[in-house]
């Protein structure tokens, strides 16, 4: 499994930025290779300096079943797994929709 760190920069520096852009007239990509920041951020701060509230993914799965599920069956297939919990794995197989209610229905 891939996990993202996902850092966030403090009010404080995203002001900061900002102040200092209108300060000394600059343009978001001067201001960006200053600060060595993304583009795509600051022009995110300018509309919202706040980061978003973000919450956890809620999860299909119940992990401790799902490891249950593996200590059981150890060599399953996903798409077993899958039509025990009653799940698709379609964006993973890039099938579309349609395919998948085929599949498990």
């Amino acid at each position: 499994m891939i996990t993202r760190c996902v850092m966030s920069y403090t009010i404080d520096f995203r002001r900061k930025v900002i102040s200092v852009r209108k300060a000394e007239g600059l343009t978001i990509r001067e201001t960006a290779k200053q600060f060595r920041i993304g583009k795509a951020s600051l022009v995110r701060w300018l509309k919202r300096p706040e980061p978003k509230n973000s919450t956890p993914r809620k999860r299909k799965l119940d992990k401790n079943a799902l490891a249950k599920d593996v200590e059981q069956y150890p060599d399953a297939y996903q798409k077993e797994r899958a039509e025990r919990f009653g799940v698709c794995i379609a964006r993973r197989l890039n099938f579309d929709y349609k395919v998948c209610y085929e599949l498990y229905n």
